[in-house]
C-alpha cells in the first residue's frame, strides 16, 4: 500500500505537470460559438480532476463569447473531462463498480482497491450518466433500425438465432406507483415492470441430443417501458444480431399475452414456443386449487396431465381440463381460464417436434438473465426512479453483453 501511494504522488506530479496548457498562438485566439460568432481567448484556468492516480490540477485556456457569454474550454473536451472533475479512467471504474454493487459499496471499493476517495453520490451520479448516456445511443440504434432500409449485417450464416423475452417487478419510489394497481386486488402496486430480453446462437447439440447455446453469444437488453416500445428495443438488438442471417428463428417465452403480441409483430417468421417448465407450473398451479392439502392426489393429477403437455397432445388436455368442469363448479372460471391458455398456445407447445429439431424447449436464460441482470436492483431497501432504473440497467446490459468496452472505445473516436 505504501509503495501504491508513493507511485500515485509521482503520478500525480508527472500528470500535472503534463497537464499545464499554455495560452494559445495569436491566430488561435478565436473560436466558433454555436450562436454564430466568435468566442475568444480570456485567459488560463485551472480545474481539479480526479484521474486514476489521484486528484491533479488542469490548467487550460478559456473562451469566451461576447454575443452570447458563453464560455468554452476546448481541451476539456479533448480530455473528455466536461462538465465532470473526473477522468474517463475514473468514471470507467465508477461505472464498473456501480453496476455491479449498491452505490455505497461501490465507494468501499473504490477506496479499498483503487485507492480513491469518492463519495458515495458521485457512484450513483457517474453511473446513472454512462448508463443515460449508453440508453441514449441503443435509442437512436432502435430509430435507425425503424426508419432505414438496413443493409444485412456481415458475417456467416447463424444455424439457430434465438431471441427470449420477460417481465420482471423493479421497486420503485411511491411518485413512479401513483395511480397503479398492485398484484392483489384493492392493493396499490409498489413495483414497475422491467422488461428484459436476450438473444443467443446455438450450432450444435450435446451426444444425448439436447440443445447447446453457443459460449459467450448472449446479448440483453432492456427497459421500464411499453411492450411496443421494448418490442422494438429486441427487434434492434436481433437484427444487429444477425437475425437476417439466421437458417432457423426461434422465439421463446412464457404465456404472457404481450410477448407473443410483440413476436408476432417483429418475428413473424420464427418458430415460437412457450417454455415447458412454465406451462408445466400452470398445471401445478390448477392441481393446487382442485385439490387443496392433499399433496398425493395433486402429483397424480399432474403427472397424468404433464404427459399430455409434454407428448404435445395440447387438444387432449384442454378437453381434460373442460371436463373438469362438472365436478368443480366452484372453480369453472379458473377452469375456463387455464383451458384457454393452453389452447391459445397449442402451436407453441409442440413440444415432441421442437425436441426433433434439437431445440431448447425451457427459457431459462432468460430467467436467469432477469435475476442476473435485474437483480442488481431489486436487493433490500432499493427503490428506484424509472430514470435511475432504466440508467442502471442499459449499463448492465452493456457490461454483461461484452460491449462496454465499444462504448469507450466510441467515446474515445
Amino acid at each position: 500500500m505504501a509503495v501504491r501511494c508513493a507511485v500515485h504522488q509521482a503520478g500525480v506530479a508527472a500528470l500535472t505537470q503534463l497537464l499545464q496548457f499554455e495560452a494559445p498562438a495569436t491566430e488561435q485566439r478565436s473560436l466558433a460559438c454555436a450562436c454564430g460568432g466568435q468566442a475568444h481567448y480570456q485567459e488560463l484556468r485551472s480545474k481539479p480532476v480526479l484521474t486514476v492516480v489521484g486528484k491533479v490540477e488542469v490548467s487550460r485556456p478559456y473562451f469566451l463569447c461576447p454575443n452570447c457569454h458563453h464560455g468554452q474550454f476546448p481541451i476539456d473536451v479533448e480530455l473528455d473531462v466536461s462538465n465532470t472533475e473526473f477522468s474517463p479512467g475514473v468514471r470507467r471504474m465508477l461505472a464498473v463498480v456501480g453496476h455491479q454493487a449498491p452505490f455505497e459499496q461501490g465507494r468501499q471499493q473504490m477506496e479499498l482497491l483503487a485507492g480513491l476517495s469518492v463519495t458515495t453520490k458521485a457512484v450513483e451520479r457517474i453511473s446513472e450518466a454512462i448508463g443515460e448516456d449508453i440508453a441514449v445511443a441503443q435509442l437512436q440504434d432502435i430509430q435507425q433500425a425503424l426508419q432505414l432500409e438496413l443493409p444485412i449485417p456481415l458475417g456467416p450464416r447463424i444455424p439457430i438465432l434465438y431471441v427470449e423475452m420477460d417481465g420482471t417487478g423493479v421497486p420503485a419510489v411511491r411518485k413512479e406507483t401513483e395511480g397503479r394497481s398492485g398484484k392483489q386486488e384493492g392493493e396499490a402496486a409498489h413495483t414497475r415492470e422491467a422488461k428484459l430480453g436476450c438473444v443467443f446462437t446455438q450450432t450444435t447439440v450435446d451426444e444425448e441430443g439436447y440443445p447447446l447455446r453457443d459460449e459467450a453469444s448472449t446479448t440483453y437488453t432492456g427497459a421500464i417501458e411499453t411492450a411496443e416500445e421494448f418490442g422494438r428495443r429486441l427487434y434492434s438488438e436481433a437484427w444487429h444480431r444477425g437475425w437476417a442471417r439466421a437458417l432457423k428463428k426461434v422465439v421463446l417465452g412464457d404465456g404472457a399475452e404481450w410477448i407473443w403480441n410483440q413476436a408476432d409483430l417483429h418475428f413473424p417468421d420464427a418458430t415460437q414456443i412457450v417454455d415447458l417448465y412454465h406451462a408445466r407450473q400452470h398445471l401445478w398451479d390448477l392441481a393446487a386449487k382442485l385439490y387443496p392439502n392433499d399433496s398425493p392426489s395433486q402429483k397424480r393429477w399432474v403427472m397424468r396431465e404433464k404427459d399430455k403437455l409434454d407428448q404435445g397432445e395440447i387438444e387432449s388436455l384442454v378437453a381434460a381440463l373442460r371436463s373438469l368442469q362438472a365436478s368443480h363448479p366452484d372453480l369453472v372460471k379458473t377452469i375456463l381460464t387455464e383451458a384457454h391458455y393452453f389452447e391459445r398456445n397449442q402451436e407453441r407447445m409442440r413440444y415432441p417436434k421442437f425436441r426433433q429439431q434439437g431445440l431448447f424447449v425451457g427459457s431459462g436464460v432468460i430467467e436467469a438473465g432477469c435475476k442476473t441482470v435485474i437483480g442488481r436492483l431489486k436487493q433490500s431497501g432499493m427503490f428506484w426512479t424509472i430514470r435511475g432504473a432504466n440508467a442502471i440497467i442499459a449499463l448492465r446490459c452493456c457490461q454483461l453483453s461484452g460491449k462496454f468496452e465499444d462504448y469507450w472505445e466510441a467515446r474515445r473516436a
